[in-house]
């Protein structure tokens, strides 16, 4: 399984940006999506969540914010980011609970972080 994010940037304060993940493997199911960040000395907390079936879940800093979507078939999560402020500032980081099938097939399950991308609100 792997998951590849990408689309973060410098943006200034009252900007948007985008950012994308996506998963990829054999025989692969994806089940709960999500985005966590991780700022300047602080743990890394959960910014938003989408089930599946498109439930989603956001921490109470970005609600109204911030947007998490997902296309099943391409197996990806987007966050919209709006009205970006500085401490929004972090490291994002995507993940994915995933089931997947081996050749023999052994159901596999388990969650995949992505690489990180950095995130910079600053005038």
């Amino acid at each position: 399984v792997q998951l590849q994010a990408s689309g973060g940037g410098l943006v200034q304060p009252g900007g948007s940006l985008r950012l994308s993940c996506a998963a990829s493997g054999k025989r692969l199911r994806i089940n709960d999506m999500a985005w966590h960040r991780q700022g300047p000395g602080r743990q890394r907390e959960l910014v938003a969540l989408i089930s599946s079936g498109g439930s989603t879940n956001y921490a109470d800093s970005v609600k109204g914010r911030f947007t998490i979507s997902r296309d099943n078939a391409k197996s990806t999560t987007y966050l919209q980011m709006n009205s970006l402020k500085p401490e929004d500032t972090a490291v994002y980081y995507c993940a994915a609970d995933y089931l997947y099938y081996t050749d023999s097939d052994e159901p596999v399950v388990g969650r995949k972080w992505g690489q990180g991308t950095q995130v910079t609100v600053s005038s």
